[in-house]
C-alpha cells in the first residue's frame, strides 16, 4: 500500500512539473475584487487542480457524512416501528391476559373467588397454627 502511494505521488509531482515546463508563460490573474500578481500559467495551473482537489476532498467528505446520517436516521426509525409493533402487541397480550378469567374462576365458577375469601377470613377470626411433629 504505501508502495502504490509513492508511485501516485511521484506521477503527480512529474506532471506538476511537466505543467509548469510546458505552460511557462506569465499571466494576470483578475479576482474580480483584486489583481493577483501576474505568475506562470503552470504555476496557477497546479494551484488551481490542488484547490479543485481539497474542496473536492472536502465537499465528498460532507455529502458522505450526510448521507451516512440519513441511512442511520432511516435505519433508526425502522427499528423504531418494529419497537412500536412490538410494544402494540405486547398491549394486546397483556389486555387479553387481563381479561381472561382466573384458574379458580374458569374451573370453580364466578363464585369460588367470593367463597374463598371467606374461608380465609374465618381461618384467621379464632384459630391459631401450631406446629405438630407427625410420629
Amino acid at each position: 500500500m504505501r508502495f502504490l502511494l509513492f508511485v501516485l505521488l511521484f506521477l503527480s509531482f512529474a506532471y506538476s512539473l511537466g505543467l509548469v515546463l510546458a505552460n511557462n508563460t506569465e499571466v494576470g490573474v483578475n479576482l474580480l475584487f483584486s489583481q493577483a500578481p501576474t505568475m506562470n500559467l503552470g504555476l496557477l495551473l497546479i494551484l488551481c487542480l490542488m484547490l479543485g482537489i481539497v474542496i473536492g476532498i472536502l465537499l465528498a467528505l460532507l455529502i458522505f457524512r450526510v448521507l451516512q446520517n440519513k441511512w442511520e436516521i432511516s435505519r433508526l426509525q425502522k427499528a423504531n416501528a418494529n419497537l412500536q409493533e412490538q410494544l402494540t402487541q405486547a398491549h394486546t397480550v397483556i389486555d387479553r391476559q387481563a381479561s381472561a378469567p382466573t384458574v379458580d374462576e374458569a374451573v370453580y365458577g364466578a363464585s369460588a373467588a367470593n367463597v374463598q375469601s371467606s374461608d380465609a377470613t374465618s381461618l384467621t377470626e379464632g384459630s391459631t397454627l401450631s406446629k405438630r411433629r407427625r410420629d
